[in-house]
């Protein structure tokens, strides 16, 4: 353990150092790039591909460096037309969060097959050919911003200078527009895939790329467990339209775990969801607007079938004056079992030592995968792609600070992205957008999202809701990646 903490330590203590002489205005070095070939079976057809890792640098105006943008390039042989060959940007989110997820998950030539569901246990990790990869539709280029993975600020810049709704949008933006330059594909078909708070730095990118004159036009794209405006699942005090938001995706977690009662409905899921979804909106949010003048007899009713579709009892119910927090709702549903549900993904669950804890020790979806896919990426890099970079590769969590402002005004409101999609799809006529949500995804739930795209604005013709029975990373449950990566696939080859 002590040599482990150490060898860490350092690899932190050499990442400080080079970050610190670059930040002083030393030399800055060129940057960094690993080339190298290779093939996959990608839904059937034998797809070979040159792949291109490393950095690409960020300028200010005067042609000074600003920040390293590392990403992960796959162009396919054999498509000499740009116009079509279609390129797709990936993202994941956090925000801080590197795109090893989407990479090594769902849409990267080779991903970690995890066999259980609760738990990736230690290496060695299971990595294979990933055969539902989209490389047989689309050139990939997976991001990561500056904080993650490998990205970083350069020169008098600051890490502060690029974490921010607007900032991240920015950056990533110039970054974009780099990339096709020196690829010579303005002329390819566009698609932004984002997965959480991915989802919303599209809407971000879709600003920047498309909200001025000098547009970049984008074909389409996906938003993988999608979060937009953060009204519809946020509990905050006053907010009960995030209780609404949440509530079906409490009814489908409960559901998993058998905590209703199925044959009610048949023992189908569609349609149990779907009468959930009805409660929640004519029967549940009238109730939360009514306050403490709800006359008696209607709470109880409404007591009642909540705890018909979430499996917590009428009592508890009661004196969470029916709102109950996604982290009360996690702990309570399974008490009596010594285990809270997961937040990304309630399919999985973790112990808990303290009986009548109000909140779960910790997000039991988080770590039954997190070491796996470290693992599995790093692996990727160096032993297969031949990266040789020692800093520290930061997975999650390196960014702080976050500028959550984006224009608003005042501090007490909620940020809120989808107007410029809206925007977007009015003004782009050829931008589709794929919306695609896991049921027992509790981070990002499918109910706060209908709710979101049924505001006025939007296309309604050219928005696709696509559903899978898994979590916030649908990839890890097989029928659904296979599901989900088909659809991305439909979306990009129309």
């Amino acid at each position: 353990m002590i040599r482990l903490m150490t060898a860490a330590l350092g690899a932190v203590l050499l990442a400080t150092t080079v970050q610190a002489q670059e930040n002083s205005g030393g030399d800055i070095p060129e940057p960094r790039v690993y080339e190298s070939t290779g093939q996959v079976n990608a839904n059937g057809t034998r797809v070979r591909y040159t792949v291109t890792a490393g950095e690409t640098y960020l300028r200010d105006a005067d042609g000074n460096p600003t920040a390293s943008i590392f990403s992960t390039t796959y162009i396919a042989d054999g498509h000499a037309d740009p116009r079509t060959r279609p390129v797709a940007f990936v993202f994941n989110g956090g925000p801080g969060s590197a795109s090893l997820w989407l990479h090594m998950g769902m849409f990267g030539p080779q991903r970690v097959a995890l066999p259980n569901v609760q738990d990736d246990g230690a290496a060695p990790y299971n990595i294979v050919e990933n055969t539902h990869s989209i490389l047989d539709v689309a050139d990939l280029v997976f991001v990561d911003p500056v904080g993650t993975g490998w990205s970083r600020p350069l020169g008098e810049s600051e890490g502060d200078d690029f974490w921010g709704v607007n900032e991240d949008g920015e950056s990533l933006a110039q970054f974009i527009r780099i990339w096709l330059t020196e690829h010579r594909r303005w002329n390819s078909p566009k698609y932004l895939l984002g997965e959480s708070y991915g989802t919303l730095r599209i809407g971000s990118l879709l600003n920047q790329l498309e909200g001025s004159y000098n547009d970049v036009a984008i074909n389409g794209v996906a938003l993988i467990s999608t979060v937009l405006d953060f009204r519809y699942d946020d509990t905050s005090e006053g907010n009960d339209i995030g209780y609404v938001g949440l509530l079906p995706g409490f009814a489908a977690t409960a559901w998993y775990h058998n905590q209703v009662d199925r044959s009610a409905w048949n023992n189908d899921l569609e349609a149990f969801l779907a009468e959930a979804r009805t409660f929640a909106i004519e029967e549940y949010m009238p109730a939360l607007m009514h306050g403490v003048t709800l006359p008696a007899d209607r709470q109880a009713r409404v007591v009642r079938e909540l705890s018909r579709f979430t499996g917590l009892s009428e009592d508890f119910l009661t004196r969470a004056n029916m709102r109950v927090s996604l982290r009360r709702f996690q702990r309570e549903l399974m008490r009596d079992e010594g285990v809270s549900v997961g937040r990304l993904d309630a399919r999985f669950t973790g112990v808990e030592v303290d009986g009548v804890g109000e909140d779960p020790e910790t997000d039991p979806s988080f770590y039954g995968i997190d070491g796996s896919y470290t693992a599995a990426m790093l692996d990727y890099f160096t032993r297969t792609l031949g990266v040789d970079m020692t800093e520290f590769y930061t997975v999650i969590g390196g960014v702080r600070g976050w500028n959550w402002d984006a224009g608003r005004s005042g501090n007490n409101n909620y940020i809120n992205v989808a107007p410029w999609i809206a925007r977007a799809m009015r003004q782009n006529s050829d931008l589709k957008v794929l919306v695609a949500q896991g049921y027992y995804d509790l981070a990002t739930p499918f109910f706060a999202a209908e709710l979101m795209f049924n505001q006025p604005g939007f296309d309604q013709d050219r928005v696709q809701f696509r559903y899978y029975e898994a979590g916030h990373m649908m990839y890890l449950h097989e029928p659904s990646l296979e599901a989900s990566t088909a659809d991305v696939r439909a979306l990009i080859a129309n």
